[in-house]
């Protein structure tokens, strides 16, 4: 059941939002995503027209992500990226085998957005991208179908085969680390989960962004909170 302003909608009523209007302005994508990503089917959900705007944006992330890719060349490699691509896939084709938890879906593939962005130069940073696309595919067709030409593949997404997740690659043996220089994020690394905090000082020091923001300047703290940031203070 979809309500809005608590009250069910209807044609009766006069409270139904007409999806032409909505589609002219977002697109039939932004529409199917947003009404799959409202809540699970068994759920009553609130129309909030603000949320389909903030599926709108989403799908332009994605747009500019996998154009950034293209024209990017790696200089490195993320085991963490490579650890979430393959969480994901395992996370979405079991909601999807397992319920048709699309909502669900749909906010593990943002989580890749997201973390893909942060990895943008790495080697895997192009798995990510056709991870997004192939899995986005079903709720959003058309964009998805864009871009995996964009991504040089011939022929329609929807004959590609589906991704499929290796189990050596879900857990952990590496983190991702913020960098901080007095208190403003200014690094990400990614570390060994044994690391030192000898071992992790020297290797945050000799970050190239970091030396730049500390301009040789004296270190006076090395404040480490374990698996989630360094902050240096100068």
């Amino acid at each position: 059941m979809i309500t809005k302003d608590g009250i069910k909608m209807s044609k009766s009523r006069g409270n139904v939002v007409a999806p032409d209007v909505l589609i002219q302005k977002y697109g039939a994508d932004t529409m199917r995503l947003y009404t799959l990503f409202i809540g699970p089917p068994e759920k009553d959900a609130e129309w909030n027209d603000r949320g389909v705007e903030g599926a709108w944006r989403f799908l332009n992330r994605v747009w500019r992500l996998v154009n950034a890719i293209i024209i990017e060349t790696p200089d490195s490699q993320s085991p963490n990226l490579k650890r979430k691509i393959h969480q994901t896939i395992k996370k979405v084709t079991e909601n999807i085998e397992g319920g048709f938890y699309f909502n669900t879906s749909i906010a593990s593939i943002m989580e890749l957005v997201n973390e893909t962005y942060q990895y943008a130069g790495v080697q895997e940073a192009r798995a990510a991208a056709e991870a997004i696309v192939l899995l986005l595919a079903p709720f959003t067709p058309h964009i998805c179908e864009e871009l995996w030409e964009a991504l040089g593949h011939k022929g329609t997404i929807f004959k590609a085969a589906w991704p499929k997740y290796n189990p050596e690659f879900i857990h952990a043996e590496t983190i991702s680390m913020v960098i901080q220089v007095n208190g403003r994020v200014r690094s990400k690394i990614d570390v060994s989960l044994n690391i030192t905090e000898e071992e992790l000082k020297e290797v945050v020091l000799s970050d190239e962004k970091i030396k730049t923001w500390l301009m040789d300047k004296p270190v006076r703290k090395f404040i480490v909170v374990p698996k989630k940031l360094v902050n240096i203070v100068i």
